[in-house]
């Protein structure tokens, strides 16, 4: 939340200098502010601020005073920022000046830690208003910056926890449907119902109780428990489930509303009417709908008109759902003396609906005449005595049955079990005598009274939990209360422990006073359309019928009122995007489009129509929500973070687990289908935040539960290398970034994408030279830079900035510490220097050759790309082609495990792979051919297999030119680190001097075979000192061949045809004024070459030629990295080699083992 403090000036004893005058010297000007609560109320915090700590010398000195203001949230979800240490901690308290001087010592700090004294007085000040609808509406009224009193809550334990759990937890299915689930499933089993839905709220309570206590819970409720417990996926999946929970819960007490407004108060009011009696159910269906949508709609314009009337009539609607509770049990008390009379007409043991007839009789005897009744009339085709009749009307009698025999009547015996059946069963009792069999195709249209639906265990059990919910109505207040961590488990505890007795108790008297077939009535037909618990009550059924109408009405109201408020605190939260636009309001923060969707969704459950259809669904809701609260207590708990220290301590881990199996047993008993798809929508939600949410930390327990799983699997890892199957490359990516801190190879994360589909370890290093005391700012800038290109790039892995005091040192440091324990990386990948000839730091390809060197000391593989940023994007796709792979030496498989990981990728899904492979003279070709064909098929690779000859023949003069060249330039290198006069001096001697032995050697040469190039790449003195300066720049890897040290006993110089004519060619168009020399006369310069880079370079040209012939059109060619040599004082030449080697070459990867076996024929 932000906040401003405004400088007043105050004289010295103590009076204003303005015109305003001050009483304090903090003022709060609390604006609007919502936040989130999902039962009602949301609570808005007003901090006061800090006192500025002056001690004034001079009376007459002014001393300012700062004046403490609040900005509306900015943040989102109405608490101050989470993630400072302290409750009221701002950026804006780092403002506040110091003066004095017995803490100079710490004065420099005082910004970042403040004084215990300064931070004691804010945690005193610290208050949590509600967030509610009454500020909302007090705002309405508000005109500028008027300043207002700080009230501070002053709700207790009763008022404030107690009374509105014991309003939400009693409601509609106490009383429109508890007495047919005792009458259907029996006194036991209906004990068991609520005794597992009762045990499941309690337990839920108690881990409620222990996270509520464990710190000051703003408003918000369960949302806010959760997904600062769990995570924001966790919450806002919860936390969405909770809303619908809410939703559905609007809807099923709008149902119960118009079913109390229909049925018993004024039938006469229905729409539909059924002229069948098979239409009943229809009608009464439609009528739910019609009635519901208009009552939907009034409820939603009341609550966008004004909530506060809804929080004022909140005392009316629960005092009505007491005085009802009260009127069932002196009704019970009463049956024991005088029980009510409400007869219950019986045809042989069925149960007859009392709507169209009068008397219970057949026939009736009015002045000596015998004349057919009401009853008679509708079994029979006429009023007349000899009217056909249905035949069980005709073979059994009518008979009376006291509805309510009363307490003492012994009836409890009768019910105590279960009567289930399905859709269309005849309530029958069982103990009068019954004659002729039923006709199912005849009864349907007979006054009977039957199941309206199939009936069962489980089902009973869903339509029974919702009247346990509701127990997050005093954690919903928290902002209210005068000490929350006190009153919220106190009195959810003890208002579930009412509750749980007043359910069982009714329970056990609805069995004990109530006739079984009433109790299995579900809408009062055989009382003449009487609410079946109304009959029972005391002083009339009047009494519960209105009663329980204006509860269903209050707690739907209190539903449109909450839910809205839950979505704006997810919305505002910022972890589900798409919810973003929910998140606004009118302008005292009323929650308007969140109240329309609310309306939307409650519709869907309105025009299902069945109470009994739509409480399943929010039982399913509103379990999940309790299962992760148990959940978030027991991870806490098992964890021990050092931040959980709950106030309440009657909680354990294990009573949580408990409490997390029965929510999932009940949610699988209740409807395992709606279980999956609660299950399924939480899930989506979950991936969805995970893949789109705003990145949120708010130090929950999951990511306590990851860094334990994460320390036990590292722990496990690191007790054995991995087996040959097992191994992948683990990647080190050492990625460049420019001046900027912006990556400048970014296809090499592309590439790493496309090597590690996700899977493994990767870690994307990059190293800054200087101190991390001055290059701080440019870390974490360079991380984050690196990190979006890593997320551009879908490169999963981390990001790892090292600041160091030269490049070479940084990047040893990450090849030997990054990672840790047994997640460590096995693999470098880094880009070829291709500029490194035009480099004026000789320590850049110094550095490259070194990092070679150390990743082979180490033992890790190395993977260097050349033309790196020619390679395909994530979004290529790659046509028909070829991954061509060059095998020279064995290094472990290297070679061909990395064709295979890429062709996973899409990008390269569609290349084919290729092996060459070379032979040396001695070397039989055709069983090389086979065996590696075999060898292939082994390791159930599919590639195409090619033997290259590479005879051992005469090492041509274009070697010894190129290896001239080299050693030339290398020789002008050593000067660069003379003086500018002295290198360009010795620049100029170097190539006069090789220049004057090749004009003595041609002067006498005019005619012969003859080549044409130059000796030396340059053509006066200040290109050459161009060229040589920008020619050190990066480093790379070790030798090719063994063989190489091994050097021929004799050398032969040959020209084919067409290098002849290309030579001289391309020296007329390059310089037509150079003499044309033998190369015969060249010869005594040639001997006196190294004779090793001799052969170095011969490798390198005829591998060259052999690879740019056979797979210049590859869209990747894979090689074999000669290392470098082992005399530092050949670096420089190595550049050189692995220059000729890959020149002609677009896509290369040149491949280093590190020194194991990779891949294996073995399963």
């Amino acid at each position: 939340m932000g906040e401003r403090f405004v400088v007043v000036p105050v004289d010295g004893g103590g009076g204003v200098t303005g015109e305003r005058e001050h009483t304090d010297a903090v003022v709060a000007d609390p604006a609007p502010d919502t936040g989130s609560s999902s039962g009602g109320g949301t609570a808005e915090e007003k901090e006061a601020g800090e006192d500025s700590v002056f001690e004034p010398q001079d009376p007459n000195d002014v001393v300012p005073i700062l004046e403490y203001n609040r900005e509306p949230n900015k943040y989102g979800d109405g608490v101050p920022k989470e993630n400072s240490p302290f409750i009221n901690n701002t950026d804006n308290d780092k403002g506040n000046s110091y003066d004095g001087t017995n803490m100079a010592l710490f004065e420099e700090e005082m910004d970042s830690n403040p004084m215990v004294s300064s931070l004691l007085n804010k945690l005193a000040n610290y208050t949590n208003l509600t967030q509610g609808a009454q500020e909302h509406e007090e705002a309405d009224d508000d005109e500028g910056p008027k300043k207002k009193a700080v009230k501070s809550p002053q709700m207790g334990t009763f008022m404030g926890v107690y009374l509105p759990c014991l309003q939400n937890i009693l409601g509609v299915i106490l009383f429109l449907r508890l007495t047919w689930i005792v009458g259907t499933a029996g006194i036991l089993e209906s004990l068991a119902i609520v005794g597992l839905c009762c045990s499941c709220t309690m337990l839920t309570a108690i881990s409620m109780s222990a996270i509520a206590t464990n710190g000051v819970v703003p408003a918000g409720g369960s949302y806010y428990m959760i997904s600062r417990s769990l995570g924001p996926e966790f919450g806002g999946a919860v936390g969405l489930c909770f809303y619908l929970g809410t939703t559905f819960a609007g809807s099923m007490y709008i149902l119960g509303t118009i079913e109390i407004l229909l049925t018993y108060i004024v039938p006469k009011a229905a729409i539909f009417v059924a002229e069948k009696k098979e239409d009943e159910v229809d009608a009464l269906l439609n009528n739910m709908r019609v009635y519901g949508t208009c009552c939907l709609m009034l409820m939603s314009v009341v609550v966008f008109v004004g909530v506060k009337y809804v929080n004022k009539l909140a005392l009316v609607f629960l005092a009505c759902v007491i005085l009802s509770i009260l009127a069932i049990y002196a009704g019970v008390i009463k049956t024991i003396f005088e029980p009510p009379d409400f007869p219950v007409c019986m045809l042989g043991n069925r149960t007859l609906q009392n709507h169209n007839f009068d008397k219970c009789l057949k026939t009736e005897v009015i002045g000596n005449l015998t004349v057919t009744t009401k009853l008679w009339a509708l079994f029979c085709d006429g009023p007349e005595l000899n009217a056909t009749c249905n035949d069980y009307f005709v073979n059994n009698n009518v008979t009376l049955v006291q509805g309510i025999p009363g307490l003492t009547s012994g009836v409890i015996s009768e019910n105590m079990w279960s009567v289930y059946g399905p859709l269309g069963m005849l309530v029958e009792n069982k103990k009068l005598s019954s004659f002729g069999g039923s006709d199912p195709a005849q009864d349907i249209y007979m006054p009977y009274v039957v199941n309206d639906i199939t009936t069962f265990f489980t089902l009973l059990v869903g339509i029974y939990f919702p009247s346990v919910t509701g127990i997050m109505a005093g954690s919903n207040r928290s902002g209210d209360l005068r000490d929350a961590q006190k009153s919220i488990p106190i009195g959810t505890i003890l208002a579930i422990a009412t509750t749980s007795v007043i359910y069982i108790t009714c329970v056990v008297l609805f069995g004990a006073c109530i006739e079984g077939v009433l109790l299995r009535d579900k809408f009062g037909d055989s009382v003449e359309g009487n609410l079946v618990i109304g009959t029972l009550s005391w002083p009339s059924p009047w009494v519960i019928v209105i009663g329980s109408f204006f509860s269903c009405c209050g707690a739907g109201l209190q539903s449109l009122t909450g839910a809205p408020r839950l979505l704006q605190a997810i919305a505002r939260d910022g972890i589900v995007p798409f919810l973003q636009v929910f998140g606004h309001g009118k302008a005292n923060g009323e929650p308007t489009w969140a109240l329309l969707l609310t309306a939307g969704i409650c519709e869907i459950g309105i025009l299902i129509a069945s109470l009994d259809a739509v409480a399943p669904i929010l039982s399913m809701f509103f379990l999940m929500c309790y299962l992760f609260v148990n959940l978030a207590c027991a991870v806490q708990t098992l964890l021990r973070t050092p931040n959980w220290r709950p106030r309440f301590k009657y909680y354990h881990w294990a009573l949580s687990f408990l409490g997390m199996s029965l929510c999932l047993a009940l949610m699988f008993i209740s409807s395992w289908y709606y279980a999956i798809v609660a299950m399924a929508i939480a899930g989506c939600i979950y991936k969805y935040i995970e893949y789109r949410g705003a990145e949120k930390e708010w130090g929950d327990g999951i990511r306590g539960l990851s860094l334990n799983a994460a320390r036990y699997a590292l722990i496990r890892l690191e007790e054995a290398p991995p087996h040959t199957k097992n191994w992948r490359p683990q990647l080190l990516v050492l990625l460049n970034v420019d001046s900027d801190q912006g990556v400048k190879h970014p296809r090499l994360l592309s590439l790493t994408t496309q090597l590690k589909a996700g899977k493994g370890l990767t870690i994307v290093g990059n190293v800054l030279e200087g101190t991390y005391l001055t290059k701080e700012a440019e870390a974490k800038r360079a991380e984050q830079n690196i990190k979006s290109a890593m997320s551009a790039e879908r490169t999963k892995g981390f990001c790892h900035v090292v600041v160091s005091s030269n490049l070479r040192d940084g990047v040893s440091h990450l090849i030997q510490s990054a990672g840790l324990g047994g997640m460590k990386h096995n693999t470098v990948l880094m880009a070829w220097p291709g500029n490194w000839r035009q480099s004026n730091d000789p320590q850049s390809w110094k550095n490259f050759i070194e990092t070679v060197r150390e990743t082979t000391s180490a033992h890790h593989a190395l993977l260097v790309a050349k033309n790196v940023d020619s390679f395909p994007t994530n979004q290529d796709r790659l046509g028909e082609g070829t991954i061509d792979v060059w095998w020279v030496v064995h290094d472990g498989g290297m070679l061909m495990l990395l064709p295979f990981l890429l062709r996973q990728h899409k990008v390269w899904r569609k290349c084919k792979m290729r092996i060459f492979t070379v032979a040396q003279m001695d070397d039989n070709s055709i069983q090389m051919k086979k065996d590696l064909q075999m060898f292939l098929y082994h390791l159930r690779l599919d590639a195409e297999v090619e033997v290259v000859e590479m005879h051992d023949n005469d090492i041509s003069a274009f070697t010894y030119e190129k290896t001239l060249v080299m050693e030339q330039r290398s020789q002008m290198l050593k000067q660069m680190q003379l003086s500018r006069t002295e290198r360009e001096r010795e620049i100029q001697s170097i190539t006069d001097e090789s220049r004057s032995s090749i004009r003595r050697k041609n002067q006498g040469a005019a005619q012969g075979p003859s080549f044409s190039r130059q000796s030396s790449p340059m053509e006066d003195t200040q290109e050459d000192e161009a060229q040589l300066i920008h020619d050190r720049n990066t480093a790379s890897h070790a030798t090719i061949n063994d063989k190489a040290d091994t050097g021929p006993e004799r050398v032969h110089m040959t020209w084919t045809k067409d290098k002849l004519f290309t030579e001289r060619n391309r020296n007329r168009e390059c310089n037509a004024n150079v003499a044309v020399r033998d190369m015969f006369n060249m010869k005594p310069e040639w001997e006196s070459l190294n004779q090793s880079n001799v052969r170095r370079m011969h490798t390198a040209v005829k591998l060259n030629e052999v690879v740019v012939n056979k797979s210049q059109a590859a869209h990747l060619v894979l090689l074999n990295m000669p290392g470098p040599p082992r005399n530092r004082g050949g670096d420089e030449n190595y550049m050189e080699f692995l220059e000729v080697l890959l020149e002609g070459l677009n896509r290369v990867l040149l491949v280093r083992g590190g020194g194991r076996e990779v891949i294996t024929i073995y399963s």
